[in-house]
């Protein structure tokens, strides 16, 4: 396993003045100075954004809603009741499925692609981060753990950028960063895996792409961080942390933690008798010479 070095990036990240020109330093300008306020005044685009696309996702569930409740007004109450929430649980599964097709739309829309990039939180060339992950966030924590593991849910990184192989197994949606992602073909990624383009060094965000090669393996509730490359056919084992500009050669093991495990047991097994047979020789009594 090889980590890059690289040179360390001197941009000021306390400063309140921005070094572009014209209109776009002027607003990286006053995001600096007011760094709350502003935030909180440049998010409200997204957030209409984000309503609009859920209201257009849940247009369709909510027609079928009241249809159901208007052909069903003059049954019986329990059969009315019954067939209404039918009909509210079938909605929402209805907006799930448009959701998964409206958000990479709107994505593709967005004129500001999330691209690698290193520098201050509060400047203009980290807002496509915000958006991009934004769009991918409402379907991640709305609906798409009832469509995964499935096709859909490779489907649905595709479309929101992800550059992904065929036969790929995504088990997960601790996904972050789509756009800046690629896996190759024959991939399998465990359950609650988590992987992430970016990271924070020093107070700089950094979003560095990460690549998966052919055939790779993700065990469960691994961990791959911003500038990782994995080489094909290696192998996370579960719960693995791979640090940014880690490079991974193909076909790497990890190391056999049950191996590590037997031989901690067997010291402590050697320790511990090697205990009793100390006390033992202690509390032995002692023959007295005549």
């Amino acid at each position: 396993m090889k980590r890059t070095n690289r040179k360390a990036y001197k941009e000021n990240i306390l400063t309140t003045k921005s070094n572009l020109k014209g209109i776009g330093g002027f607003l990286e300008t006053i995001l600096r100075r007011f760094r709350n306020k502003a935030f909180g005044i440049a998010l409200l685009p997204l957030y209409l954004i984000s309503i609009f696309a859920m209201g257009i996702s849940a247009t369709p569930g909510v027609y079928f809603f009241f249809w159901v409740k208007e052909i069903t007004q003059h049954w019986a109450p329990f059969l009315h009741y019954g067939a209404m929430s039918s009909a509210a649980i079938a909605a929402y599964f209805m907006y799930g499925f448009c959701l998964v097709f409206v958000v990479p739309f709107f994505n593709y829309l967005n004129p500001f692609k999330i691209k690698p990039f290193r520098g201050n939180y509060y400047s203009l060339k980290s807002a496509p981060w915000y958006i991009h992950n934004a769009l991918t966030y409402i379907v991640r924590y709305t609906f798409l753990e009832f469509i995964t593991p499935t096709p859909l849910n490779v489907m649905f990184y595709k479309m929101m950028g992800m550059k992904v192989g065929k036969g790929v197994h995504i088990n997960t949606t601790n996904i972050s960063d789509p756009g800046l992602i690629e896996i190759g073909n024959y991939v399998t990624i465990g359950g609650s895996a988590t992987i992430i383009a970016h990271y924070g060094q020093r107070g700089y965000l950094v979003l560095s792409k990460v690549k998966i090669g052919d055939g790779v393996t993700i065990g469960m509730k691994a961990t791959i961080m911003g500038d990782v490359e994995i080489g094909p056919g290696a192998m996370i084992a579960p719960h693995e942390l791979i640090l940014p500009k880690t490079r991974i050669p193909a076909h790497r093991r990890p190391p056999n933690n049950n191996n590590n495990n037997n031989n901690k047991k067997n010291e402590n097994d050697n320790e511990n008798e090697n205990k009793q047979n100390m006390t033992s020789s202690e509390s032995a009594p002692v023959a007295k010479s005549v």
